[in-house]
């Protein structure tokens, strides 16, 4: 628990869940299946949807989708939507962030692909953005690599996944639910598995940032987004770093 609260400090985004996004997993399709596994890059692949903690573990994961899918139709039609959506999904009771007074409940962190709910942010719309949203965006976007760093040490710790697999889709699956439970035992027995990689280049993901795709979102959910975009903004909330990151990435 310390390493992790060390680790939460670090990507300064408290109440923070996990970062959630999805990776494609490439692989030989059966010829009989067409073109049911050919996703948007003209590849065939599976579809792993991981929600990575802030010690690079996969704290769920939904693997075998069909590629053509996006990763936000993983989600939506996923048991851990559905959760999050009834409020039935077990997380802390609400709580005001440092120095604030307006309670807010306990998120997870992802990109425009996915819907804005109460436990689920993402970034502002592109177009038109404030530079107080510029500033949201831009402490989301980087709480949010933890799933890519995630995604990066699995595939190149398990190199089998940074290749096209020349197998079954049940064994694909297999292969990538298998490989994230080392990466996990690792992670959470060995810090040095994780130390130190993949934790770059944070400044530069205003620029990662791509059109939203839309989704209608509730009252509520925009309210609990600017209150954590008002924290950042705050003596307490904001990092010294994040005026000259948000210049930069204009």
């Amino acid at each position: 628990m310390v390493e992790n609260s060390k680790r939460i400090e670090k990507w300064n985004f408290p109440h923070c869940i996990g970062a959630l996004n999805g990776r494609h997993i490439c692989f030989s399709a059966p010829i009989s299946s067409g073109s049911f596994y050919l996703n948007y890059k003209g590849t065939d692949s599976i579809i792993l949807l991981g929600l990575v903690d802030a010690q690079y573990r996969f704290i769920y994961v939904n693997v075998g989708v069909n590629g053509r899918v996006s990763d936000g139709g993983v989600f939506g039609a996923s048991l851990r939507s559905k959760k999050m959506r009834d409020g039935s999904l077990s997380l802390p009771e609400p709580q005001c962030l440092p120095g604030r007074i307006t309670k807010v409940p306990y998120a997870i962190v992802a990109d425009e692909a996915f819907p804005l709910l109460t436990n689920l942010l993402k970034p502002f719309p592109q177009r038109s953005l404030s530079y107080e949203n510029r500033i949201f965006n831009y402490r989301l976007s980087r709480a949010r690599r933890l799933v890519e760093c995630g995604f990066g040490i699995l595939a190149n710790r398990w190199r089998i996944l940074l290749n096209k697999i020349h197998l079954s889709p049940e064994k694909v699956e297999s292969i990538t639910l298998k490989s994230i439970v080392l990466h996990n035992f690792l992670a959470t027995e060995n810090i040095r598995y994780t130390e130190g990689i993949y934790e770059t280049d944070f400044d530069n993901t205003l620029k990662q940032i791509a059109q939203q795709v839309g989704n209608r979102s509730s009252a509520l959910s925009q309210e609990i987004r600017e209150e954590f975009k008002n924290y950042f903004l705050s003596d307490l909330g904001s990092v010294p770093w994040q005026d000259t990151a948000v210049q930069r990435g204009n």
